[in-house]
């Protein structure tokens, strides 16, 4: 496995020069997210990826965590780096200043967490599960609550986790049986929680689980659901940690990739009841889970955006070392890397060209993401909203996606040698597999984007989204030849994205089952036509700042003007699956299959 080289100058050129990044600064909080912040910060990330987490990803993967007696201890190196990454602020980048963090944007936090996943996804879901696990207590817990807690989570000194599914529920969390019973200020939970992300492990020295239950008299469905703070050590009034609370792993899952992450199978109550803290109001947990849900699915989507990343620095690097066979139309008959094979390039330019538009168009959601918090003006704060509910399903499930092609290609491009663990290549197609699952199923995105995204206010964002990149396209067009090719290719693409929209608002309401049978073709069609009109921004952004760097900008119009020739038509058949595939769909019976 090559060593992991984190691409700092590409992550800085795509969140300064395509997105709005510019306007982050200017909001209340983040006057000092500037562009010299963000070089700084992205600089000394790159060192710690690169000098700390990296080294540990395949020996991790090769030993894995391991179980013993309801106990977790993480692979070797991994505590160390832990303490090492909660000393150096990593843990507290985007937290609260109230709580302790650094209060930085979605817009530098989130490219950040691109270097983590990228170095040792693994690891990183450690740090990422506890984000979540702080970003519902800072919104819907009480003051007593945040204070107990909220302190020692942002520094990084406990771990936090979130406990939704279980044995018969997962996607559908209606279903959710784990009980909590009311004793004076506390609760007593009791229940079983699975595929619980680093729910045990000896990296921290307390860890915080927010639990999924329902009270006695709860409603039925999700309706019922109650969120409490269970932690793995009882906390004093004074902050000092008391007895071991009533929750522990009795085992944890043998997995396809991410095997340095424990996934845990927790049990709460065997002994009486884990004590439990009640969350804002009863009855309201699910709706206080899904508020950290933008910020989750749009982790995950970096996850897609991280691990492409590190597949095709591995296939570059094997590319210009592996010598094999000689150059088509050469006149030399020794052989060459095989870097100098068509098919390799493109290959690699595959993905390149994917991984530049996944990345960009993640750090657009994060920019909005940010606008949407803290805006002071309430129509633009309302608008970046409608952007962020509209993009997330997108990053989240399009950049996954993509990520099972990219690793994919990365492992043949290895030919043979692909297939043999040593090499790292088949790691990260493992890895990956798992982030078309992670917070909700390609189907289950495709879903929220069309029903609670586009049929809900009747493709007017949507609209709004394609103007915008029909806008993009007009300034690429201004760019010379590979401008224009680009420009052509994203409007004739935009022209089905409008099409398939406007035929998928009409069908949701009449009729919602021939919608969802197009509804995973119509998210990777907009992710596709999205994708490009980054692009088309690539390419201003490169023919504006060439002089500085001819080589390294030519480098950007090329992956550009690949993307518009060879992921941009795939629209047209997309479409087609789309408006005109939902009936074979449909056609069979049950018991057909």
């Amino acid at each position: 496995m090559t060593a992991f080289a984190t691409p700092v100058r590409d992550m800085l050129f795509a969140l300064k020069s395509l997105t709005d990044f510019d306007q982050v600064a200017r909001l209340p909080g983040y006057e000092e997210a500037t562009a010299e912040l963000a070089d700084a910060v992205f600089e000394e990330a790159g060192k710690f990826a690169n000098g700390v987490l990296a080294h540990l990803n395949q020996p991790g993967d090769v030993q894995g965590a391991q179980w013993s007696d309801y106990q977790v201890k993480a692979a070797d190196g991994f505590a160390e780096a832990y303490r090492q990454f909660v000393e150096a602020g990593w843990n507290s980048l985007g937290g609260d200043t109230a709580f302790g963090g650094q209060g930085l944007p979605a817009a530098i936090s989130v490219a950040v967490n691109e270097m983590w996943c990228a170095a040792n996804l693994s690891y990183s879901l450690l740090p990422l599960l506890t984000q979540g696990a702080i970003e519902s207590l800072h919104h819907h817990a009480s003051d007593a609550l945040k204070a107990t807690y909220l302190h020692k989570m942002v520094e990084g000194v406990w771990t936090g986790t979130m406990n939704l599914t279980e044995p018969q529920a997962g996607s559908d969390l209606s279903q959710v049986r784990s009980k909590a019973v009311p004793e004076g200020e506390h609760y007593r939970i009791s229940g079983q929680k699975i595929f619980i992300t680093w729910g045990e492990h000896d990296c921290a020295e307390n860890i915080i689980h927010l639990v999924l239950a329902r009270l006695p008299d709860a409603p039925a469905g999700v309706k019922g659901i109650s969120l409490f703070v269970v932690p793995k050590y009882l906390v004093g009034a004074d902050g000092a940690l008391g007895a071991r609370n009533d929750v522990r792993c009795v085992s944890i899952e043998h997995k396809l990739g991410i095997h340095a992450s424990p996934t845990c199978v927790m049990q709460f109550g065997e002994q009486g009841g884990a004590i439990g803290y009640l969350v804002g109001e009863p009855n309201r947990g699910l709706e206080y889970m899904f508020t950290m849900m933008n910020h989750a699915r749009l982790g995950v989507g970096v996850e897609g955006v991280a691990i492409a990343e590190r597949a095709y620095q591995q296939a570059v690097w094997y590319a210009r070392d592996r010598v094999q066979s000689r150059e088509l139309g050469g006149s030399n008959p020794a052989p060459v890397a095989i870097i100098r094979h068509p098919d390799i390039r493109r290959m690699l330019m595959s993905m390149r060209s994917q991984i530049e538009a996944m990345r960009a168009l993640s750090y657009v959601a994060a920019v909005a993401l940010d606008m949407a918090a803290v805006h002071p003006d309430a129509a633009a704060q309302k608008q970046q909203q409608a952007l962020v509910d509209f993009l997330i399903p997108i990053v989240k499930a399009w950049s996954t996606e993509q990520a099972q092609e990219i690793t994919y290609l990365g492992v043949q491009i290895h030919g043979g040698m692909g297939f043999i663990e040593e090499t790292g290549a088949a790691q990260f197609m493992r890895d990956a597999r798992i982030t078309t699952i992670y917070e909700g199923t390609t189907g289950i995105q495709a879903l929220d984007l069309i029903g609670r995204k586009l049929a809900r206010d009747g493709g007017a964002t949507a609209r709004a989204v394609l103007a915008m990149a029909a806008a993009d396209a007009e300034k690429a067009r201004a760019c010379g030849e590979t401008g224009a090719r680009v420009a052509d290719a994203l409007q004739a693409a935009l022209k089905l994205a409008q099409q398939s929209s406007d035929w998928m608002v009409v069908q949701f309401s009449g009729q919602p089952r021939a919608a969802a049978a197009g509804a995973v073709p119509y998210l990777k069609l907009m992710g596709t036509v999205l994708g490009g009109m980054m692009m088309a921004r690539q390419v201003v952004a490169a023919t504006q700042q060439r002089d500085s760097d001819p080589a390294w900008f030519d480098a950007k119009l090329a992956t550009a003007r690949f993307y518009a020739e060879h992921s941009l038509p795939l629209v047209s058949g997309l479409h087609v699956q789309v408006t005109g595939g939902a009936e074979s769909v449909l056609l069979m019976d049950d018991a057909q299959f």
